[in-house]
Formats: structure tokens, C-alpha cells, sequence
């Protein structure tokens, strides 16, 4: 099946509106999709609101071909989750916690369709272990997206032992939909892309650790050496340094003191400097370096 070819769900839900979430949201809007994202509570629904409009609008600014009014009244935001029953495919975004994510994807899955494909956006959490808990396990996958959504080209479909085939066909074809390159990978612990990048980035964070480099010049051996578009601390801080401190966390209890964090890793989680989403991690963000 070609891009061409491809098309879109008519109907996707979002559950969990942050930085991801809403990314999610804005490549299935671009895609033809209508878009539905379910919220905690009313504040974290406006604000998730609020960051799908102002993509909405960036995407316009970048792209004068895109017509505003159509995506803009694409897509709602609430909390009830009861906005999933119509929905062909709904992709839970929560933060990367094992606890969280089984009791959001249960609610999600209580209110959808039985036709309805279930997916994950985890980047490192079992989807075996994930869809033990579920109603429908050979309906749903891992759909592990990139930050930042819009602009990744790939799209990680993690198939797990009781994924059916046409499920697993079924979301390859929405991605490219969106666009984006789909690779299909077994469950395994930080499936194929969190394994290689993690541990690069975790190396990295140690050399910055010991004083080998300053991070600009770590990240320059690999954008320069190794024509790495973005080097592995600044990748860290786009990602965001909980997130990578959680999955590193996920993958040594799987794999293994390799993946053990650093010591630095867990102290500036600790400070609150998270990477882009603080203003500060191993550089320094605003508005213009985003």
C-alpha cells in the first residue's frame, strides 16, 4: 500500500492532552481525521485545547495551503471518555507510568466500540504485560510516536503476542496516512528505537557526568561524526529528562545495569530541569531555540 493509497481514520481518540498527546491529535487533524482528547479534569482539557490550537495555527503560518477553519473545528476536548464510542482508533498519551497507563487504557477501552482498535504510546512498557489486562487484547498495539509528533517521520507499531494481523495492517496503513514511515517490531523491552536511543543518550549523560565534553561538543561528535541530525543530549532534552529517567528505569529493571541511569540523570529530574518542556536541561530553552 502506497501513501496515496492510504487513508486516515474518520474518527481517532486522544487520551491524555500534553505535548505528545496533542501532537498525536494535530497529525491525525492534518490527516483528515476528527479528533477527539480526553483530559483529567476541565483545566488540563482547556489547556490541552489551547495547545492544539496554537499548533493548529503554527502549522497554518508554515503552510498557507492549510485552511485553519476546517481543523480547527476538527477536533474537541473534554474529560468524559464517552467521546471514544464512535472512534476507529483511540491512542492513549498518558506520562510514561505502568500504573497510569493500565488505568487509563482501561477507561479508554470501557467506552469504545468492539470493532475499535486500542493503541499505546509508550515507548518502553511491555504491551504483552499492557494487554493482559484488556477486553479485547488481539485489538490493541503499541503506536510508540516521536517528539515532535508533526515533524517525526516514524512511527513505531509494536506488536504484541495476541495482536491480530489486520490490526497490525490496520495501523501500518494509518501511518502512513500521516504521512510517516511505519516500522513493526515484536514486543521487547524498549522495543527498537527506546533501546538503541536510550542507551546512547544514557552513555552521553555519563560523559557529560565524568567531564569528558561539554554537552554542545558531545552532541557534535555525533551530528558531525556520525551525521546524527540531533546529538543525544539535546535529543534527551526534547524528550524530556523524566521521560528518558523512566523508560532507563523500565529498561534495567528488563535488562539490566547497562541501563542503569546516572547519577546526574536522576539529580536534575530532580531540580525540575526536565529539558524544553522547564526551559532548562542540558541547554537552556526559549521560544526561539524550541
Amino acid at each position: 500500500m502506497t501513501d496515496t493509497e492510504a487513508t486516515a481514520p474518520a474518527r481517532v481518540g486522544v487520551l491524555g492532552g500534553g505535548r505528545m498527546g496533542a501532537g498525536i491529535a494535530h497529525a491525525f487533524l492534518l490527516a483528515g481525521s476528527r479528533v477527539s482528547v480526553v483530559e483529567r479534569d476541565h483545566a488540563a482539557a482547556r489547556a490541552a485545547a489551547e495547545r492544539l490550537g496554537d499548533s493548529i495555527r503554527r502549522s497554518v503560518e508554515r503552510d498557507p495551503l492549510l485552511d485553519a477553519v476546517p481543523l480547527g473545528e476538527g477536533y474537541e476536548c473534554g474529560t468524559d471518555v464517552s467521546l471514544f464510542a464512535d472512534c476507529d482508533l483511540v491512542v492513549e498519551a498518558v506520562p510514561e507510568d505502568r500504573a497510569l497507563k493500565e488505568t487509563a487504557l482501561g477507561r479508554a477501552e470501557a467506552a469504545m466500540a468492539e470493532g475499535a482498535i486500542l493503541a499505546s504510546n509508550t515507548s518502553s512498557i511491555s504491551i504483552d504485560d499492557l494487554a493482559s489486562g484488556r477486553l479485547r487484547p488481539a485489538s490493541f498495539l503499541g503506536l510508540h510516536f516521536f517528539n515532535p509528533v508533526p515533524a517525526s517521520a516514524l512511527v513505531e507499531v509494536v506488536r504484541g503476542a495476541s495482536t491480530g494481523d489486520a490490526v497490525v495492517d490496520r495501523a501500518r496503513s494509518w501511518v502512513q496516512a500521516l504521512r510517516k514511515t511505519p516500522i513493526v517490531v515484536h514486543d521487547s523491552p524498549g522495543f527498537a528505537s527506546s533501546r538503541l536511543g536510550v542507551l546512547l543518550g544514557l552513555e552521553a549523560i555519563r560523559m557529560l557526568e565524568e567531564g569528558v565534553a561539554d554537552a554542545a561538543d558531545i552532541d557534535a561528535a555525533m551530528t558531525l561524526g556520525y551525521r546524527h541530525p540531533v546529538g543525544p543530549l539535546r535529543t534527551t532534552d526534547l524528550v524530556g529528562l523524566d521521560v528518558r529517567l523512566g523508560i532507563a528505569e523500565e529498561l534495567a529493571a528488563a535488562l539490566g545495569p547497562r541501563f542503569e541511569p546516572p547519577a546526574l540523570l536522576r539529580a536534575m529530574v530532580a531540580d525540575g530541569r526536565l529539558g524544553r518542556k522547564s526551559g532548562e536541561g542540558f541547554y537552556r530553552w526559549n521560544e526561539e531555540t524550541s
